[in-house]
């Protein structure tokens, strides 16, 4: 599965942060991984870098196999809790489309 990382031109994208986001992902999506051919993380400030509640958005969009492209949204304080519900969110989805699949 391939894992692409973007931020916005408020959240500075290093390397050890976008290994660190791509490993995650691609560890807890495992039980997908014979379904999903890639998937891309969006992260992005709200407030631009300005100080705010829930204001990091973390966008989390999987490309499944002869299935559309799915894609979540979660806000938090932070982009560790922001990218968790996204993951929590698309996990829960995934669960659900791909059970449906399974059950044909």
């Amino acid at each position: 599965m391939e894992i692409k990382v973007n931020t916005d031109s408020h959240i500075t994208g290093s390397e050890a942060m976008i290994e660190k986001f791509s490993l995650e992902l691609k560890k807890k999506l495992s039980r997908f991984s014979e379904y999903i051919t890639g998937a891309d993380i969006f992260f992005a400030d709200e407030n631009r870098g300005k100080f705010g509640t829930d204001d990091k958005r973390c966008t989390i969009e999987v490309r499944p196999k002869n299935m559309n492209n799915e894609a979540v949204t979660h806000y938090a304080d932070t982009l560790g809790h922001a990218f968790n519900g996204a993951v929590d969110k698309i996990r829960s989805l995934l669960d659900t489309q791909i059970g449906k699949l399974q059950s044909r």
